[in-house]
């Protein structure tokens, strides 16, 4: 896993990447909050890839309790990625992102350069 600090408008914003899934259980997810909030960001890019797709099944309630610990935390975060798929499969998730992205604290994103303008907004 690496990370990458962006930093606009000083504003620094981590993007996390790895070419393995990084986030597989919920302790997973807590330790990336723990990370971050730890270097200071308040903001962190997360990609799709790097994240299981039970993450994407909101009946196991893995991405509410994540999510969770990054809003306790107050650390905005964006995952970028292709969700289109997902969205036509599942009604619920299509309407999570949807409502997911009319607010701040997380949104659901195409490309880390749409995340960061944003971010830095």
């Amino acid at each position: 896993m690496e990370v990458e600090i962006h930093t606009r408008n000083n504003i620094d914003i981590a993007e996390i990447t790895s070419d393995d899934v990084i986030i597989k259980t919920i302790d997973d997810g807590v330790d990336i909050v723990g990370t971050t909030y730890f270097q200071g960001c308040e903001k962190v890019i997360l990609h799709k890839q790097n994240i299981t797709p039970d993450f994407f099944d909101l009946k196991n309630r893995m991405a509410g309790e994540i999510l969770q610990k990054f809003s306790t935390y107050r650390i905005q975060l964006a995952i970028i990625g292709d969700f289109s798929n997902l969205m036509s499969e599942s009604k619920s998730l299509k309407d999570f992102i949807y409502e997911s992205n009319q607010g701040r604290q997380v949104n659901f994103l195409n490309s880390v350069e749409e995340a960061i303008e944003r971010f830095s907004a």
